[in-house]
This record gives C-alpha cells, structure tokens and sequence, in this order.
C-alpha cells in the first residue's frame, strides 16, 4: 500500500493567500518524493481498544496539538504566514495525514488562532488556557464522540526560554518553577481528557533564535546581522536543555500519568540538534537562508520524524533527521509506544542507589625525600628542580577550566559549574592529602607556589588566578588567553616576573575535535598546529625563565565507547550534541576514519612543532611534549565495561578522580627522559608518584635527557663512485651501444608519480604541488650531492644534460621542461603527452633534436588500476596496452636517436597496508578518492581480486608488446622494460608498522625520501641486462648506486643483453556487451492474440522513432558525425548481445529471426530505424506514417499477424530550442503532437506494442558541459535553453519546470485510457529516464565515457546502458518501474521475464484496470498539474482526495466535486 501524500501538499498550499503557481509547483516538485508503504491497512478495531497501551494508529479519530513558539522577525515562521501556516497547523495536519491511511474519518483539530505568537515579541498564550480551550472545542465537535473516541495530542513546550538568563546559581529554581507549570498542563489533560495519547515535545529549537538574539531585523541597517553568538553559550545551553528533559524523564517515570488505563504522556525526542530556521554563518553570526519552500519542507519532515518516535519503543526513539522514509506499524507492535508497552526499565532506581554512593577521598603522598630546591636560582631551565617552581599556570579548554569535576553524580546541571580549585594542572583545593593535582604536588617542594586556582568559576575570577583556561576554547582561542596570562603574571605584586620560574601547562584540542566535521579547514591539523604556534611563541617571546608542558591531546574517539556502552547512566543524547563529530560518525564509517586521521595529525604535528627546536633556543625556556595521553584507553570497570566513574555527570568532562589520576600522569611524566615517556597511561590502577632522580633531580627537557631531535631536513644527496663517465668515441651510433654519458636529453610521461605530487609536503592540502624538480625519474633540482634524481645521476656523467624539470608547476611551465607528466593521467591521456614532448623537442633551441641521444622515461597505470573495478571494460588490459602502444608509436615514428625507459606498471596493492594499520598515520578516509578500488577494499574481496588480476594482465601486455620487436626497426630507437616495480614491498618502522616517512601526508604519493629510493632503483634498473632485471621494489631497502660494467658499459637493452623473448598469453576481448541466461526463451505456445500476454519470443519485428539519440550520433569516436544506427540503443543490431548490448541484440537471444532492426551507418540498411537527426515532436507524425508503410510493403513480415515492438524517444531539441519559440515548442503542442502519433498507430497498426520513453531530465548536461571546456561551445549551440541561462536564473526554473511538464503531461496522455480499448495495441511509459542521474567518475566528475565528444550524446557506452534500462524497464510491473537511469557497467544487470508472468508489462497484467487510471474532466479548481504530481507520489485512497479537495473548495466558495478520482501512477 502507498500513502500519497497529495492530501497534505494540497492542504498546505490551500490559504487564502497562495503562492503562486511556479512556488506552488516546486513546492509539490520537492515533497512528491515521501515514501510511504505498508504491507496492510489497519482500519478501527470495533469496539476500540480500552487501553491506550494498546492503542494503534487506526484507533484514532481526533489529532491536535498545544503549544508555545516564538517567533523571530524574519525567521521561518514569519516567512510562513504568507501561506497562513505555522508549525503547530503542519505538524497536526501531517499527523493527520498519516493516520488517515489507517482511519481515513480520522479529523485534525488545527490548533486556535494565536497559538504560535502573532507579534514579533510572540507573548504566546499561556499553554493551561490552550488545554483548555483545545478540550471544549473537542466536547462540542459534532464530528466526534468526547468520551469514547481516542485522541491524539501534542503538547510542544520551550525548554530553554524562561531560565537562559538566569545565573547558574538559579538555574535549578527555575527548572523546577518551569516544570511545575508544565505539571499543570498534563494534571488538567490528565483529569479532564478521557482517552488519550500525548505526545511531550521540546520544540525549543524553533524559538532559541530569538532569545540569543535582539534586534535580529533591523530595520535601519537591513543589510547587517545584529546577532552575534557567544562560543560557550552552546554548551551552557545544550546543558539546560538536557537537564530539563532530565527532570521530565523522571516526572513520567515516576508514572503520575499512568494511573488510567486510557491516558499516557510520552516524552518524544526535542527538535534539538535541527534549527530549521536559523543557521550559523563562517562569522560566528545568525543567519536566515530558508525559503518558504524549504523551510514548509522541512517542517513536513520533522513532523514525520515525530510520526516515526510514535513507533519506536520508549529508550530507542531517535534524533530527528530530514528523512524520507515514513515508518510502518509493525506486526508484532502494532501499537504506538507507551512507557510500559516498551518494556522500559526506569532509571530512577539505578540512579538513587548509585547517588547514595560515599564519596571518597582523592588526596596522595609525595614519597620523595629530596625536596630542596637548588641551592642559587637556576639560570637554566635544563637545571631545574620541582622546588624551584615559583609559578604555576595553565591554559585550555573546560578540561583545565574542570567544568563538573565536582558534581554528584547525575547532577548534568552542574557540569557548568567550573571546579577550578581540582583541576588536575593547575588546582590548588586544600592540599596534596585530600585533593591531587600538579600544584598540590609542587607545594609540597615548594610552599611559596602561587598562581593556582581555587574554588569555582570563570578565568575572569580573583580565585581562577592563572588559571586562564576557558570552557569551549578551541586551538584558535590560545593566543588571547596567553596574552591575559601574561598580563596577569606582569600584574600580581607576588610574581617577580623575571626571575620568578614559572611553569605552564598548555592542553587543547577535545573541542575542535568535536567540531572538526562542521568546518574541516578551520579544524585543520594545520590550523590547530598554528594557533598552537602562536601562542608558544608568545610564551616563548613575552615569559622569561619558563618550563612549559604541552601536553598530547588524548585519543578522544576512545570517548564512543562510553557513549555505546549500556552500562551506564550517560545522557547520550547530550553527549551527541556536546561533540557531535566523535559520536554520531558510524563504526567504519569515512567520518570517524577522518576524526582518527585529524586526532592523529594534531598530536603527530605538535611533536614536530617541538622537536623543530624553535622553542630551544634560549637557556630559559623550554617547551616539552607530555604524551602520556597518546594512546591512553578509556578506563574499564572490573567486568571491562568503560567506567563512568571517571566522567563528569555529561560523560564528556572528567571528574575528579580523573583529575587526580591525570595529575599523577603529568608528574610522573615530567621526570620521565625525553624520549623515553610514557605514551599510554593505564587509568585505573593506581599512579605512584614517582621522585626526581639522584643523578639527575630536574624536570626532563631534551638537553638534560640527551635527546636528539630528529633531523628535520634530512640529505637525499647520493654518491657515485664509477670512474668511468667517459663518453663513446667515436660517438655512439646505435642505441645499444650507448652510455650513460652519451645521453644528452632527458624527458618523462606519466602520471602525478612522475609529476612529483606531494614530494615535499607536509600537509595534505600540499600534496596537489607539483615538485617535479625532484621527482624520481625527471627531477633536476640542485645536485646529486643534495637530490638524488636519474637526471642528477646522469648529470654526473655528462653536464651538459637538459630537459629535466626544476622547481613545482605544472606540465605547461616553462621550467616543466620535458617532464611533460600529469597528476590524475591514465594509460589514454599517454598519447597527447607524447605528442606534447615531441613538439617541445622539435622546437627547443637547446636541443639537436636530430643528433642528440635521448632517454625518455614512461610510467603510467596505477590510476588505471585505481578505477578499475568500476568499469572493467573501459580500464582493461586491451585498452591499456592500446594506448601505451599509441604512445610508443608515436615516439617511434617522431623522435631520432631515443631509448624509452618504460617502467612496469607497478604492483600497488601493498598500499593498502598502510590504510588498515591502525597505528599508522594515514587519511584513511581519503582511500576511496585515492584509489577506490583498492584502498578501501577488504582482503580477498572481488575488487581486489579483478586489480590483482588486471595488474598481471597489464604486465603481460606489456612484455607482450616490447617483446614483439615492433620497437626495434632501425639502430637508434628501442623500448626498453624496467621491471622493478612488479613486485612493490610496503616498508616498515622499527615497530613493524608501515613507515609512514616514505609517503607524503596522502600515504600515496612517495615523499622525497621515496622518490630518493626510486631514482636510484631506475638507475640500477636502466644499467642491468634485460632479462637480468630486478622485479621488486623495497623503499626501505639499503639501495647502492651501480656503475656501467666495464665489459659493457651500455645501457641494458635487448640486443646487448643478448635476450631471447617469450611469447606471453593474449589478453581478452573488450567490448560493451552484456550477459543474458534466462531459463526460458519460449515463445508462448500460440501466437497470443492479447497485448497483454506477450512474452518477449512472440516479437517478429522492432521500429523505432525519434531523433538524433536514436541513429546514434557520437556513438563512435572516429566520426562523431555519422549516425551509427547499428549501435542506436532501441533500434540496432550490429554484433551480438555479448559484444554490443542493444534491445534487438537481447530479444535476438528469444527470437533469432527478429527483422526490422538497423546495421551499420547508412540509410539503406537502418531497417524500421525511421528516426532523424534534430527531429522534434512536430516530426513525429510523418515518422509514425513512414514506419506503418515501411511495415505494410515489407515482404519480411506478416503486417498483421506478426507482433512489432515500436519504441519512441522524442522532445530533447524541443526542450533545447524552448526558450527561442516557446509556442512552437509549448508542451501542449508536445503531448498534441505525440497523441497524434499515436493515434495513427492506434488505427492503422495492428499487434503493436509501443515503449514510450519518457523524456530524460537535461539539466545535467550543464554539469557535463562545466566540466569540459572542450565541448562546452559545441554543446551550447545544439541546447542553448539548457545550456546558457545563469545558474539559479528564472530562466533555467522555467526550462527546468517545462522539462517535468514535458513528462508529466505525457504521463497523463498515456494515462488517460484512451488507447486501452483494442485487445492488439498498448502503450506503456518507460520511466528510467525520469530522473536523470549524472554518471561520475572516481574524482566525482563526470564520467565522459558515457558521452559522445558533442557532450550532448551519448557514446557507444551509454547508448548501451540505455538498452539494458529500457529492456528492464519492459519486464518491470507498471507501478514498479525503475525511475532513475543506473550508469554502471555491469555485463549480468540484464534481467529475466518473470517464469509466474513472463510477460512484456502493461497496465493491465500489471493490476491495473482501465477505469483506475482515467482521469475524469472536472471543473475541479485544482490545477492538472498539481494532481499529476500528486498521482506520481502514490496512491490515494478516494476517501482521503475527496476530503482535501472538498476542504479546499469550501474555502475557495466552489462548487462540490461529483466524483472522487482513484488514481493509481507509478510512483516517483
């Protein structure tokens, strides 16, 4: 059963001031799309159930709703009354709506005037009066019976308004003052409304904008934002929301309103976490960006989101989300979801037992005898003891602010509360017996400490102190609190602040972590790395004799676990919302895969932000790593569940004995050497204070450790050590004679390996730079004594070597050279570089382009092998080994005096060793963009094995190829196999982890220290005989520079290597066909004298109408001028099934003597193929004459025995040339002219059944043209309609508009019944191209191998899917059909008649009668249209339709429908 939906839309759009039409369509246009199915209806159950735990949805017969909201001038709801709708009015009528498919006499009491506030300060009235005006208006309602009749109420409340301003001090009062007032409302349904199922829903999120803001429209200055957010206040927020819930929760818990069978409150999930209105702009400011549409939209989905929790049993309901699935009643709970039909076990018990728990002490002793400082002041900070600290300070976020590390437990409430005095660096409560913190601790070597915090509150507070962390910093907020630090420090009469040591401990980053998701570029690594910078260098400038502990950010995914676990009492909801982008990612999901990554690269980028020495250079300063939180897991109860007993009430904030274990850590951690400190501090065992060494009694800094920070700009410089680097004399003549300092010319092909992608850099966003100066094969920067690269090696031989390429840039720069490589090139982009080298040798004045020798270096495939499994056919080895043979072709025929190095293809599939280590810092996210068929596939999977299996093929092809001796016609060209690469060994650290230092920040591109070992395995490479070749490759291999031999001190080719080649095994054939294994290929038993009965055997011919995408244009890319209508999707029948999938090509395997279809390019073998370039609707007529003559003299065919098979597709250059004569090209004369044609079919051709195509969706040709500039022009001037109108234009709406009036009024025509009355003749719609997607490639541009060159047709390989959708489509029911065309080549997507029906489908044998899809003429003052949409969503029950209409007729003072229309239309 399908719900349409049509009911609600109608209504919405019904007020006395409509929208206008276009607004009303795209309104219809952008919700017609709900889905709504359920296997039965369930109609009232007589007599009604008596308890409303047993209450199901068809039960109800009354829906309303109560409630408050705000509203902000200029906000969604303003945007709203133009339409006379507010959110109370769609949410009830939504209700409504879907309850009416189980009770369609069900009624909605829309909510009183004035319910959600009708002036800008919106004093809404109050919800009691509400209650009970809502119940009389229920008593004295005809249509119901008060007492006997069950109802369903929504009360909506605001959570949030009445206490956000209030002081924490207050905020539990008004809590409960607010709660009490809600009590009232539920005591006043409780007592006064018999059967009842209310719903209780925060809808504070529709209102919150109105309280952070004042003055939002501002009149004097309409172009400005006047509301300004504070960052904090979020938190503060979302903490008053939850606690609110929380006290509600426990009000229905407690069971107050269950004492009668027939009423229930249940509290449903908040709107929170979906601000519909308002949106959050880069400024930090409130903006409004919803349009009336958009926002009625979204309305409509969060009221089904409501409708869903209904469904979901109490403790599983979830957030609301834009979905567009509407839930089903299940068999086994029919019934909407009460407290005790759910099972649900209350929390009240579990949570007053564990209240009741003693606190317990978190004091410690210091075991250390030695507690004297030095004996003067230290003047280095390499020398200094716990003693000598004077001063203590930190900075941070609420983990150093110690927001809730006091609370008891559950009290969420007071997580806002700042429990400075026990933070766990900088805390200074009572002493080191009672509380432990690092102040504690140092006071116990030196009582003089000053600078910790005490007590609760903000930084700004006299007892915060230096304690300048702030709740919700994020990275970027650092620098100003160390410059109030500073000022602080310079300020406090008990700091002599040059000669004081001071010690500061900087933690930061759980924040930006929680927030990176909404903005990955201001969360950068890079970006949190430099606000961390900035304010160490601050400290570094402003703070003389300073000790400062930048403590390693925590892995904080380890925070999901708390959040999974259902061993505790954790606000989980409210953990959601306080760090979004850490719970909500899925397991295995891209999103957690980056937060791991971003996690990683914030604690891998601070350590290089140290042990860069910066912060070293001065005797009095020091800043240290503190990683003892690196790997650090989260702390398991005894039965190793993760124990809350850690946490702050929110389960996001510590609590104090978190604290006192992390203070032990950092202390601990502060005496451990320099590389050698704990990285992974257990929790939950017990920390002993460890003392400061005899030998060495200070705080560790890397010189007192004798630590080496590791070289930061490490020598890829090599030595050779071959004596001779003489060149031949006389001077070489033929290339297998030549010496590596006869080369002159050096030049490379290839991808971004060989365009030096990411070689330097150190950020991902850095690893699109071209650094082709050091690139592998190529590079020339500098000299082989710094950079070792094959021209530097070379260079060694012969200085005068040119064509290298210097610096980064592109292929297209000058100092690019010869390196003519680029990023993202596949084996068929070989051949224009090729042809780009050759005339850069030809015409470079440095170059003898005729006397010189040349080495060029080709590597090319791994993009190939990345894309692969997507489409096997276009990436085959056939294909590869063509286009490098084109390349090589090329090279052979042009270039003089040349060995082509061509380097295998390499064997990429260890790579993927370094996306599924977890140790390893990799994008493990970015696989799938960086090789998605094989980075993120799994061991042994089918992807992995088609690459492996193409890797081998490619290899074969290759050696197949060289070996021919195609390459070696004359003395002075060879190509020569380096095959080191056949065999790729991932290298790994001393840990025997992949070692990430090889790789650029991707972990797919080799870093400098990569292309240092590839140069040199290519120089080995060039120099080994052929056949004596090393074919594996290990990056962490001890690679030594070879020398020529003195014997023969020849680069290594065929004939001085003396080789003898093996004949390899031929590669398989590639083509565009498909496969078809049908059990049955019958025809029926007897010629079947219904339409309705016809198997696909029983066709004996096939015709076609239509215009250019019928003959096929661009099929082929040599011409893509000529009409291949051999290949044309509907129509031809060159080759077969297997090589070319057509729709004659696939009933050819039913019918083998099937006529009419069309061969090759010319006009006298096109067969019923009477389709013309450029044709228009307005031909279609005089092709429908043509073909039933073609037919009628046809001595191959039986005209009227035989059953024909017509397929038309037309209207692409209508809408193309629409806006230049839009009466010519009107979509009446469309549907006349098609009715027309059909109409000649209906009378003069007998036994026919015709496919109607429905005209595919042209907007993404805009798309396809935008991304290649090639073809941009040719495409605009065949569709300039499409093609030129401004993006977001009133033109491209309206030619969009006229492209689904195009569908929809065809729909219509063939709907209407009027060529339903002949046994012989049908017509059925071929929906696949309604929705037309856009086929992308792996870099999500369009994959132009479905396209002709014109980027207006379709290439051999798209007319191809055409055929496989539409042959699909035919066996698919009518109601069922496919809507969306599915470009992905897959050889067994074909599908089989059904054995029960095997059966073209019609109307008819597909369930539908005739008299179900007429469509009655009225006078119905509702448009066509909006009933066509309205059809395309479903099916709506008569009932259902003539209610709306009649609603909205009496509204619209017109006169009553006489009948009620059933309409039953393929679902879109």
């Amino acid at each position: 059963m399908k719900l349409l939906l049509g009911v609600l839309f109608l209504w919405l759009l019904s007020s006395e001031g409509n929208a206008d039409d276009q607004e009303e369509y795209w309104t219809l246009e952008a919700l017609r799309g709900l889905q709504f199915s359920c296997e039965q209806v369930m109609f009232p159950e007589t007599p009604s159930p008596p308890s409303v735990h047993a209450l199901r949805p068809a039960d109800i017969k009354a829906v309303t709703a109560i409630g408050s909201l705000q509203r902000t001038p200029g906000s969604g709801e303003d945007l709203l009354q133009s339409t006379g709708k507010n959110f109370l009015e769609v949410s009830v009528t939504t209700l409504a709506a879907l309850i009416s498919t189980f009770n369609p006499s069900v009624l909605h009491l829309s909510p009183l005037p004035g319910t959600a506030g009708e002036t800008p300060d919106s004093q809404a009235r109050d919800l009691l009066h509400q209650a009970e005006e809502i119940v009389e208006l229920m008593k004295v309602d005809q249509m119901m019976d008060f007492q006997n009749d069950w109802k369903l109420i929504t009360v909506f409340f605001s959570a949030e308004s009445p206490c956000s301003s209030y002081a924490s001090t207050q905020l539990k009062d008004c809590i409960s003052e607010n709660l009490e007032k809600l009590t009232v409302v539920l005591d006043f349904l409780y007592k006064k409304v018999p059967k009842a199922f209310v719903n209780l829903v925060d809808s504070t999120e529709l209102t919150t904008a109105s309280l952070a803001c004042q003055d939002y429209s501002n009149a004097s200055n309409p172009g400005e934002n006047q509301c300004s957010y504070v960052e904090h206040s979020t938190f503060h927020d979302n903490i008053l929301r939850w606690s609110y819930q929380d006290a509600l929760e426990k009000l229905l818990e407690s069971e107050r309103f269950d004492q009668k069978d027939d009423f229930t409150v249940v509290l449903q999930p908040s709107l929170q976490g979906r601000n519909l209105l308002l949106r959050l702009g880069k400024d930090g400011l409130i903006t409004t960006s919803k349009t009336q549409v958009e926002i009625l939209e979204e309305y409509i989905f969060m009221a089904v989101g409501l409708w869903n929790n209904m469904l979901q049993p109490v403790g599983q309901k979830q957030p609301y989300g834009v979905t567009k699935i509407v839930q089903c009643p299940s068999q086994e709970n029919p019934y909407l979801f009460t407290y005790r039909n759910s099972n649900y076990s209350s929390s009240l018990r579990t949570r007053n037992t564990r209240e009741s728990s003693q606190e317990r002490s978190y004091g410690t002793n210091v075991p250390c005898p030695d507690r004297v400082p030095s004996d003067t002041v230290p003047v280095s900070v390499h020398n200094l003891k716990p003693a000598d600290i004077r001063v203590i300070a930190a900075l941070g976020d609420s983990l150093t602010a110690a927001n809730g590390a006091g609370s008891r437990r559950h009290d969420v409430l007071d997580v806002l509360t700042q429990y400075r005095g026990l933070s766990w660096s900088v805390g200074g409560n009572e002493n080191i017996s009672t509380v432990t913190t690092l102040p504690n601790i140092l006071r116990e070597f030196n009582p003089s400490l000053v600078g910790y915090s005490i007590g609760t509150g903000t930084q700004n507070s006299i007892d915060a102190a230096l304690n300048q962390a702030v709740a919700g910093a994020i990275a970027e907020d650092v620098p100003g609190q160390v410059r109030k630090l500073v000022d602080r420090m310079k300020n406090d009469t008990r700091i002599d602040f040059q000669n004081d040591w001071k010690l500061i401990t900087l933690f930061i980053g759980g924040n930006d972590l929680c927030k990176f998701c909404e903005n990955p570029v201001r969360h950068s690594p890079e970006n949190y790395t430099y606000s961390i910078q900035i304010a160490l260098d601050l400290l570094h400038q402003e703070v003389p004799r300073a000790y400062v502990n930048l403590v390693t950010l925590l892995s904080i995914a380890s925070l999901r676990e708390l959040h999974a676990s259902q061993n505790n009492s954790c606000p989980k909801l409210l953990m959601r919302v306080l760090c979004p982008c850490v719970i909500n990612p899925k397991d295995n999901s891209n999103e957690l895969k980056k937060l791991i990554y971003f996690n990683r690269r914030y604690q891998e980028r601070t350590r290089q932000l140290v042990e860069s020495g910066r912060y070293d250079t001065k005797e009095d300063f020091t800043v240290v790593m503190q990683p003892f939180m690196t790997n650090m897991e989260m702390p398991k109860t005894q039965e190793g569940w993760p124990d809350d007993s850690y946490f702050a009430p929110d389960c996001f904030h510590f609590s104090q004995k978190a604290h006192s274990q992390l203070a032990r850590a950092l202390w601990n951690s502060m005496l451990e050497p320099v590389g050698e400190k704990t990285d992974s501090q257990p929790m939950e065992g017990e920390i002993v204070l460890k003392c400061p060494s005899e030998a060495e009694p200070f705080l560790r800094t890397f010189k007192n450790s004798n630590y080496t920070y590791p070289d930061q700009t490490p020598n890829y410089g090599s030595q050779l050590q071959c004596e001779d680097r003489s060149p031949s004399s006389p001077p070489a003549t033929s290339v297998h004679s030549l010496k590596p300092a006869d080369v002159k010319i050096v030049a490379a092909l290839g991808d971004s390996l060989t365009a030096g992608s990411g070689i330097a850099s150190d950020t991902l966003q850095d690893v699109t730079t071209q650094y082709r100066g050091l690139s592998w094969s190529i590079g020339g920067d500098k000299s082989l004594e710094n950079v070792t690269t094959l021209p530097n090696i070379f260079r060694e031989f012969n200085v005068a070597v040119v064509g290298y390429s210097t610096g980064t840039g592109s292929e297209n720069d000058s100092n690019a050279f010869l390196n003519q490589a680029v990023p993202g090139a596949q084996a068929e982009h070989l051949p224009a570089q090729a042809r780009s080298l050759v005339n850069l040798m030809k015409t470079d004045q440095r170059i003898d382009f005729s006397a010189d020798w040349k080495l060029i270096t080709v590597h090319i495939g791994a993009n190939d092998l990345c894309n692969y499994c997507k489409d096997p056919d276009h990436y085959s080895a056939g294909n590869y080994i063509k286009r490098i043979q084109e390349t090589l072709d090329i090279l052979h025929k042009e270039v003089p005096k040349a060995l082509v190095s061509l380097v295998d293809v390499a064997d990429i599939l260890p790579l993927r060793q370094l996306f599924v280590d977890n140790p390893v810092q990799c994008p493990t996210y970015l696989a799938d963009y960086l090789c998605s068929c094989v980075l993120p596939e799994e061991e042994n999977s089918e992807n992995l094995t088609m690459v492996r299996n193409a890797i081998k093929a490619y290899q074969l092809g290759i050696q197949r190829l060289i070996d021919s001796g195609r390459y070696d016609t004359h003395e002075n060209f060879t190509v020569v196999i380096q095959p080191f690469l056949q065999n790729l060994v991932t290298p790994l650290d001393q840990n025997g982890n992949p070692d990430v230092s090889y790789f650029a920040p991707d972990c797919f591109h080799p870093s400098q220290k990569g292309h240092f070992q590839l140069a040199k395995a290519l120089w080995n490479a060039v120099l080994q005989p052929v056949g004596q070749k090393a074919d594996s490759f290990d990056f962490s291999a001890d690679i030594v520079l070879g020398c020529p031999a003195q014997n023969s001190p020849f680069l290594g080719t065929y004939r001085n290597s003396n080789y003898t080649p093996v004949e390899p095994t031929r590669e398989p054939i590639e083509n565009w066909g498909s496969e078809l294994s049908c059990p049955d290929y019958t025809p029926s038993s007897r010629v079947p004298t219904s339409v309705h009965e016809l198997r696909p055997a029983d066709i004996k011919a096939v015709g076609a109408l239509g215009d250019s995408l019928t003959t096929a244009v661009g099929a082929k890319v040599p011409d893509p001028q000529t009409d291949w209508k051999g290949l044309a999707w509907s129509i031809g029948g060159d080759e077969t099934l297997e090589i070319q999938a057509t729709l004659p090509n696939i009933l050819k395997k039913f019918n083998p003597n099937l006529f009419g279809f069309s061969t090759g390019s010319s006009k006298e073998t096109a067969g019923f193929n009477v389709a013309e370039r450029n044709a228009t609707a307005r031909d279609m007529p005089g092709q429908a004459r043509a073909l039933v003559e073609l037919m009628r003299s046809s001595s191959k065919i039986n005209f009227k025995e035989d059953w024909k098979l017509i397929t038309i597709l037309v209207g692409g250059v209508d809408l193309c040339q629409y806006c230049l004569d839009k009466e010519t090209y009107s979509v009446q004369k469309y549907v006349k002219h098609l009715q027309d044609t059909l109409d000649i079919f209906y009378k003069e051709l007998p036994r026919v059944f015709i496919n109607m195509v429905e005209m595919l969706e042209l907007s993404g040709l805009r798309q396809i043209t935008a991304s290649s500039s090639e073809c941009a022009l040719t495409a605009k001037k065949l569709c300039p309609c499409f093609l030129n109108p401004e993006e977001n234009s009133s033109e491209l709406q309206e030619i969009k508009r006229a492209n689904r009036d195009f569908q929809a009024e065809a729909l219509q025509l063939i709907n209407s019944g009027r060529y339903e009355q002949r046994e012989d003749f049908a017509v059925v719609i071929q929906s696949f191209f309604r929705n037309t997607l856009l086929p992308l490639d792996s870099t999500s541009k369009p994959d132009m191998s479905f396209f002709a060159a014109d980027c207006f047709h379709f290439s051999v390989r798209g007319y191809a899917e055409m055929a496989m959708a539409l042959w699909n489509n035919m066996l698919e029911p009518v109601g069922e059909k496919q809507t969306y065309n599915n470009f992905t080549h897959d050889r067994s997507k074909l599908r089989c008649p059904n054995p029960e029906k095997p059966f073209l489908s019609t109307r008819r044998n597909s369930g539908f009668g005739n008299s179900d899809l007429s469509l009655k003429k009225t006078e119905s003052s509702v448009p066509y249209w909006a009933v066509i949409v309205t059809a395309i969503a479903g099916v709506l029950l008569g009932s259902l339709l003539g209610w709306v209409v009649s609603q909205r007729r009496t509204k619209k003072r017109q006169r009553n429908v006489d009948t009620e229309n059933n309409i039953k239309i393929t679902s879109l």
